[in-house]
C-alpha cells in the first residue's frame, strides 16, 4: 500500500471514527506540527519530569554495535532532518492512516469501555509523534535521550499508559506490536526521503539509518515488558 492510499485511509477511516481533529481533512491543510516542547502537551524530553533510564549508556552502545549502527548512520539521520522537517504532517497522515486501517492498532487508542477511538488522545499523541520524527533525526544519543526512551516505554506499558493525557483508553499497548511497527513506519517514510532531490544513494543510506534508529528505539521501549534481569 502506498503513501497516497494510507493518506486517504487516514482521512476516511479516522474521520469516520469521529477523530477528524487528529488528521487532515479533505481540501484543507494539515494541522501544523508543533516543534517546541512547550507547545506540545505531554512532551517532557530534557525536563526533570523524566526519570533516569535503567539502561546505561554503555549498554546502549553495545546495542548500537549489535545493530551495526555507526557514525555514518548518525550522519544520514541528521541529513534526513532537513528533508523531513516540513513534511512531518504528511508523514503523520500516512502513519495514522495505517493505524486507522488496522483494528489491532486502533484498539490501543480506543475507549476502554466503548471501544470507540479517543479523538483527543489521538490528536495529542500525534503532536508528540511529529516531534519524535525530528528527535530521531537529531540522532543525539546522550543520557537525556536515553532517559526519554524509558519514559516513552513506560507510556506504552500499563505502568504509565494514559496518565500523560488522562485518556480513558485501554491499559497497555501489547509489546509485540511495537517492534513490528518498525517496518510500516520506515517503509512508508522512504518516499518522503526522496522528495527533496537527494541522490538515490543518499536516500538508501538515510532509509537504512532510519530502520536501525527505529528498531533501536522499539527495542529500548521493551524494557518495562521484560522481567528484571532479562532485558
Amino acid at each position: 500500500m502506498n503513501t497516497v492510499t494510507f493518506s486517504v485511509l487516514s482521512v476516511g477511516i479516522l474521520a469516520a471514527a469521529g477523530i477528524g481533529a487528529a488528521v487532515a481533512q479533505p481540501g484543507k491543510a494539515a494541522p501544523p506540527a508543533a516543534t517546541e516542547a512547550k507547545l506540545i502537551p505531554g512532551y517532557t524530553y530534557k525536563t526533570p519530569a523524566v526519570t533516569r533510564s535503567p539502561i546505561t549508556l554503555k549498554e546502549l552502545e553495545s546495542l548500537k554495535k549489535t545493530l551495526l549502527f555507526t557514525d555514518e548512520d548518525v550522519k544520514y539521520l541528521r541529513m534526513s532532518k532537513a528533508i523531513l522537517a516540513d513534511q512531518t504532517d504528511a508523514v503523520l497522515d500516512v502513519w495514522y492512516g495505517f493505524v486507522g486501517s488496522t483494528p489491532e492498532l486502533l484498539y490501543f487508542f480506543g475507549n476502554k469501555d466503548t471501544g470507540k477511538p479517543e479523538g483527543e488522545y489521538l490528536s495529542r499523541v500525534r503532536a508528540r509523534f511529529g516531534q519524535w520524527i525530528l528527535d530521531t533525526a537529531d540522532a543525539n544519543y546522550d543520557q537525556a535521550w536515553l532517559d526519554y526512551q524509558h519514559e516513552i516505554a513506560l507510556r506504552h506499558n500499563k505502568l504509565k499508559k494514559n496518565t500523560t493525557d488522562g485518556a480513558p483508553s485501554v491499559a497497555q499497548v501489547n509489546y509485540r506490536y511495537i517492534p513490528a511497527l518498525t517496518i510500516p513506519v520506515t517503509t512508508t517514510l522512504k518516499p518522503f526521503l526522496a522528495k527533496k532531490g537527494a541522490s538515490s544513494e543518499d536516500v538508501e543510506k538515510m532509509h537504512a539509518a532510519w530502520v536501525k534508529a527505529v528498531l533501536l528505539q522499539t527495542i529500548l521501549w521493551g524494557h518495562p515488558y521484560v522481567k528484571d534481569g532479562q532485558f
